[in-house]
């Protein structure tokens, strides 16, 4: 079973940050021990979508420039007895990050979690490609319309001509009236018409708004139709059965 992912995004604004942490916080709640990392180095939110922003004191590239031990940089997230993250600087940085440094990182942090994320920037940049080096699989978080689905393509097919050919996808932002209106592909379309495997699709919801400006994630919902969804899309990805072609589950 893969225990490092790396959540990307073609583009800008597709939801990847929420994804990363609610995935993260959703295993962590099963008992798994997660570690989120922040690679979006110098336009950081993590910490801000887990309530942490205060208590950022060091970052990922004081770890690997010997400012700080991994330990002072591993915040433990309030309210969960397993879930961890560091932060990644908050602004652009001159030192740099290799693939070398990640694969290292990582295989240090595999000795302590059962899993670990790595949330990198939208696009192409130095950040992925340090990532790729430790990744195991990829998760790309899109939205429903024609150019994000192309920008997630794209990203998809530059991981796997690196090596990374274990790839998922998970479509953010549904729109169900506009999918019925036929203004956005609809579900079925999407799942047919790509050749990464679909592994959740998660409706345009006020609650993940608010629960991303509160600083918890949404599946701390217990119960929630979201939380279920979440469950649903963890589980595909772990075990590596992605939605149907036909589209034939209930959302």
């Amino acid at each position: 079973m893969e225990k490092v992912f790396l959540v990307a995004s073609g583009k800008g604004g597709t939801g990847k940050t929420m994804f990363a942490v609610n995935f993260g916080a959703l295993l962590a709640r099963c008992g798994k021990r997660v570690a989120l990392i922040d690679m979006d180095l110098g336009m950081r939110n993590m910490d801000l979508y887990l309530g942490m922003e205060n208590r950022v004191v060091f970052n990922i590239m004081d770890v690997m420039s010997g400012i700080c031990r991994l330990n002072k940089a591993m915040q433990k997230v309030k309210g969960f007895d397993s879930l961890y993250f560091m932060a990644a600087s908050p602004r652009k940085d001159d030192r740099k990050l290799t693939p070398q440094h990640m694969e290292s990182l990582c295989e240090i942090l595999q000795k302590y979690f059962d899993f670990v994320i790595l949330d990198c920037g939208a696009g192409i940049g130095d950040a992925l490609e340090a990532s790729m080096g430790a990744a195991q699989c990829a998760i790309i978080v899109t939205e429903p319309e024609t150019a994000s689905l192309r920008d997630a393509d794209t990203l998809i097919s530059y991981l796997s001509d690196h090596g990374l050919r274990n790839s998922y996808l998970v479509v953010n932002k549904i729109d169900l009236d506009l999918m019925k209106a036929g203004i956005l592909p609809d579900a079925g379309s999407i799942i047919n018409g790509t050749g990464t495997p679909v592994v959740g699709m998660i409706q345009m919801d006020k609650d993940i708004r608010i629960s991303t400006g509160k600083g918890i994630p949404v599946v701390c919902q217990t119960g929630s139709y979201i939380e279920e969804n979440f469950r649903q899309i963890a589980g595909r990805i772990l075990t590596d059965q992605p939605m149907t072609a036909m589209y034939g589950e209930d959302q």
